[in-house]
């Protein structure tokens, strides 16, 4: 029965990351959300409205865009790809398993409702933040709005509505803290990139929201030590191959999410290994 209503779940959550792809598709431009469509605008048929089925029956692709040359109109420029993205079914098998895994591994957690919410945020941000290096205030402040509820409604473990209220406030003023530096780094250095933008800043509130302050203390340092490791990598792997650029601005929020991930779900895990490491 257990793995019958996982599998529901599953299914729920292959649909909810079809969702999540239409507001990536849009959100990050300002367009209007839309039925799911090709990259240059035109429409996917229904039995492609899914990545997974326009992937499986041969839909990846739509009708060939080409833009007008407006110096020329008789010699168009060649025409680009209108492909839709791997991310496009990946994300949909990433919430599918997320939700099939959830309902496993939490089944009588009360609060799950609101954790495959939260999951489907994450997910989002994530992808949006990869792709164009942005955290959207339309995605925020809904989410910030709906943990405020969550919190007021079904606290986890005992934790009173205002140690979620205070784990906000401490996750926005770290984390602006942190903002601040960057502009004066930024400035100093005369970079006109910020490396750490006000949308970080608005993460961490929701993750403190999420997680009480006493968790987002945890999470905030998981996100610091993912972060230094990820940038490692990355300057490694761009000067072996060559192209490595001083002061490159990389996407925070993943790590952020990653934090608040293992704070949300494996919260008594990671105190029972501090507590069995301090002892």
């Amino acid at each position: 029965m257990e793995l019958v209503v996982a599998g529901v779940a599953g299914l729920g959550g292959l649909l909810v990351g079809g969702v999540l792809n239409i507001l990536a598709d849009d959100l990050p431009t300002r367009a209007r959300v839309r039925l799911p469509h090709y990259p240059d605008g035109s429409p996917r048929p229904p039995k492609a409205w899914l990545g997974l089925s326009a992937f499986a029956l041969g839909k990846r692709e739509g009708p060939p865009a080409v833009p007008v040359n407006p110096a020329d109109e008789a010699s168009p420029s060649p025409p680009h790809s209108n492909r839709l993205s791997w991310r496009h079914p990946l994300l949909e098998l990433a919430t599918g398993l997320a939700f099939a895994g959830l309902t496993l591994a939490f089944a009588d957690e009360p609060a799950l409702w609101a954790w495959y919410v939260y999951v489907a945020i994450l997910l989002l941000i994530t992808v949006i933040d990869i792709e164009h290096r942005l955290i959207l205030f339309a995605v925020i402040l809904p989410s910030c709005v709906f943990a405020v509820v969550v919190a007021a409604i079904a606290p986890t473990d005992g934790r009173t509505f205002e140690e979620y209220l205070l784990g906000g406030a401490v996750g926005f003023l770290l984390f602006f803290a942190m903002f601040l530096g960057g502009v004066a780094f930024s400035t100093l250095t005369r970079n006109e990139e910020i490396a750490f933008g006000f949308g970080d800043v608005m993460l961490a509130a929701l993750s403190g929201l999420m997680l009480g302050w006493r968790g987002f203390i945890f999470a905030a340092l998981i996100t610091v030590f993912a972060g230094a490791v990820g940038a490692v990598l990355y300057m490694v792997g761009r000067a072996i191959i060559g192209r490595y650029r001083r002061f490159t601005p990389l996407p925070y929020g993943p790590y952020m999410v990653l934090g608040t991930l293992v704070m949300l779900l494996f919260r008594e895990e990671v105190q029972d290994l501090l507590r069995s490491n301090y002892y």
